[in-house]
């Protein structure tokens, strides 16, 4: 759906407004946060409210986990940037797949009830991701995904336990909020449960596809953080997508 004029314009000046604060704290760049306003702008013009209050809630909770305990991440030099800001191609790499997800859903309304889903599985991603990087290098150790050697904190393709709870802590908790909002806004979409379940088992596992592929590839120089955040949220919206078409909501 697209919003009338007056909504519109309105929640496109709380886009930019979000996105200025976002700089101003010193979450993103300057550079950065216009790509966000831009992109969130795009997200509640065609797909709604709900959709773009999932995407603040998930960068609130991604600035938050980046700024807990900033200085001793800094002293070991595990920060983003240069005190936690984040720049474009890490804003690109988790807003363009729910972007193109928000059009979709414009382009076509009888797929509200799947983009839902997919829409909140790869935001589920980029909470597990950061959540379990974010807190999880703070336990000070670290075991390859592939062959569970020690390898040193925020080693791509190292994770821990603390790391895997807080993934999970992070996929639930979008799952769980999708599911509320998309209630509160009366947005179709499928049975709560099911979309808490599939958000947060797509979220979780692809988070894990994100370090397979940081060891892999990153690590070889043939993918960027930017490319391998961006795959893995791919991954969470394909395995969420087998997930619907097992459960049959996809025919």
């Amino acid at each position: 759906m697209v919003l009338p004029l007056l909504p519109a314009v309105i929640a496109a000046l709380v886009t930019i407004g979000l996105a200025v604060g976002a700089v101003v704290a010193r979450a993103l760049t300057p550079a950065a946060g216009a790509v966000a306003a831009a992109f969130g702008i795009v997200i509640v013009v065609t797909a709604g409210y709900p959709f773009l209050a999932l995407l603040i809630l998930f960068v609130v909770a991604s600035v938050l986990a980046t700024q807990y305990r900033i200085e001793d991440k800094r002293q070991k030099h595990l920060q983003e940037g240069a005190a936690g800001e984040r720049g474009v191609s890490n804003v690109l790499a988790h807003i363009l797949v729910p972007t193109g997800l928000a059009v979709s859903v414009f382009a076509s309304p009888s797929f509200l009830s799947v983009g839902t889903v997919l829409y909140a599985s790869a935001l589920a991603f980029g909470a597990a991701d950061t959540f379990a990087s974010e807190l999880g290098v703070l336990s000070g150790r670290a075991r390859s995904i592939l062959t569970l050697r020690p390898v040193p904190p925020g080693t791509n393709g190292g994770v821990s336990f603390q790391g895997h709870v807080w993934g999970f802590v992070g996929a639930l908790t979008t799952g769980l909020i999708s599911a509320a909002l998309f209630w509160a806004f009366a947005t179709p979409t499928v049975p709560a449960l099911a979309l808490v379940a599939i958000a947060t088992a797509a979220g979780f596992l692809a988070c894990q596809v994100d370090s397979v592929l940081g060891e892999t590839l990153e690590n070889r120089g043939y993918l960027t953080k930017g490319s391998t955040n961006l795959l893995a949220m791919l991954a969470s919206v394909g395995l969420a997508s087998l997930f619907l078409l097992v459960g049959g909501w996809i025919r």
